[in-house]
């Protein structure tokens, strides 16, 4: 389900309190660690993330980053890609020290995630790569 709008905090209206629940929900106290990266709400958090839609990623990764035990490579991971959604919002929002101290924060994270190379079926070199990207994108619009 796409919301009718990326939500940009102090741009736009943020969309209806229980407009995620059903997403949200396909994750559960039950759902075993090996299965998170198939739940709708890891399915479609990382859509909305190559979409655009920032806030709304980090919306619906939340629930699985609450599933995912603490400490684990998998918790760290998501971690990661919350925190890179909200560098692209804080860049959208015209924050780019923000944007870079995400930056920051998810290679910290990626860190975390030890030796893997694919965690919830992500490469971790993928996310680097969009990380990258992202400075790429803040050093192009803010020091050129």
């Amino acid at each position: 389900m796409v919301p009718p709008h990326a939500h940009v905090p102090g741009l736009n209206a943020r969309h209806p309190e229980d407009w995620f629940d059903h997403i949200k929900a396909s994750v559960t106290g039950e759902t075993p660690l090996a299965l998170l990266g198939q739940t709708e709400a890891w399915q479609i958090g990382l859509t909305y993330f190559h979409d655009g839609y920032f806030w709304e990623c980090h919306e619906v990764l939340e629930a699985v980053w609450m599933r995912a035990p603490d400490p684990s490579p998998e918790r760290a991971l998501i971690q990661s890609m919350i925190q890179l959604a909200n560098a692209r919002l804080k860049l959208r929002m015209d924050k780019p020290n923000a944007a870079r101290r995400l930056c920051a924060m998810v290679d910290d994270l990626l860190r975390q995630c030890g030796a893997a190379e694919t965690i919830l079926d992500v490469k971790l070199r993928d996310i680097d790569a969009w990380v990258n990207d992202t400075r790429d994108m803040i050093n192009l619009r803010y020091d050129a």
